[in-house]
């Protein structure tokens, strides 16, 4: 068994992504996380096997079965999204950056910071439950609520929404829904959709746009009531 007293940068990493990736599907496949790494599969097949032998182990890991969070793995993973998305909160309401330029900021961040740091950003911001992006900063105590929303793409015509979270891991596309105003708590309506998966049109504060669904799927909404 392989002991250790210190987790890495990479490891935090694995573990994120490994957690993300899972609430998408799981058992997380090696060829998406390899993706969303941008690794290649036979460094990321090495990295889970090592994950495997930690003690105590962080992941469960099965030859093309996939692999899955221990215990362990899942409280590692949920502390670095704490620090992350506080972290972006704190830029955005303290320094003034856009919403577009946190996450790679956070990125670099998360993995240096204190846990004393950690709860004075979390007391400055008044313990907030959501980043800029409304995706949900778990809490001290290491839980953390289910993401909100469906996708835009899968909003019946005609329907009234309002935004409540935005994939945060693509700037330039975080520029271009600022630039329409669909940032969260900004009411949409999808006012038709073109044939054969054709765009979506979907009307923001009066204003109508034609949206493809790599854009309309990285938007999530609630119906309104």
């Amino acid at each position: 068994m392989t002991r250790f007293s210190k987790i890495t940068h990479s490891i935090e990493d694995y573990l994120k992504a490994i957690y993300e990736l899972a609430q998408i599907a799981s058992p997380v496949s090696t060829s998406a996380l390899a993706n969303k790494l941008e690794n290649a599969p036979a460094s990321v097949t090495g990295m889970l096997k090592k994950l495997a032998t930690f003690d105590p182990p962080l992941v469960e890991y099965e030859r093309h079965h996939g692999v899955t969070l221990t215990g362990a793995g899942e409280k590692i993973s949920i502390e670095v999204i704490r620090h992350h998305r506080l972290l972006e909160l704190y830029l955005t309401e303290a320094l003034g950056y856009s919403w577009d330029e946190v996450h790679a900021e956070a990125d670099r961040l998360e993995h240096v910071i204190s846990e004393e740091f950690e709860e004075r950003i979390a007391n400055y911001l008044g313990n907030p439950s959501l980043d800029p992006h409304g995706e949900p900063i778990p809490t001290k105590e290491g839980s953390m609520a289910p993401p909100a929303g469906m996708r835009l793409s899968d909003l019946d015509t005609g329907q009234a929404a309002t935004i409540v979270r935005v994939a945060d891991d693509n700037a330039e596309l975080l520029r271009y829904l600022a630039e329409l105003g669909m940032q969260p708590n900004a009411g949409v309506v999808i006012t038709s959709r073109a044939p054969f998966d054709g765009p979506v049109h979907v009307e923001v504060d009066g204003k109508t746009h034609a949206l493809g669904h790599k854009v309309t799927n990285r938007v999530y909404v609630a119906l309104e009531k």
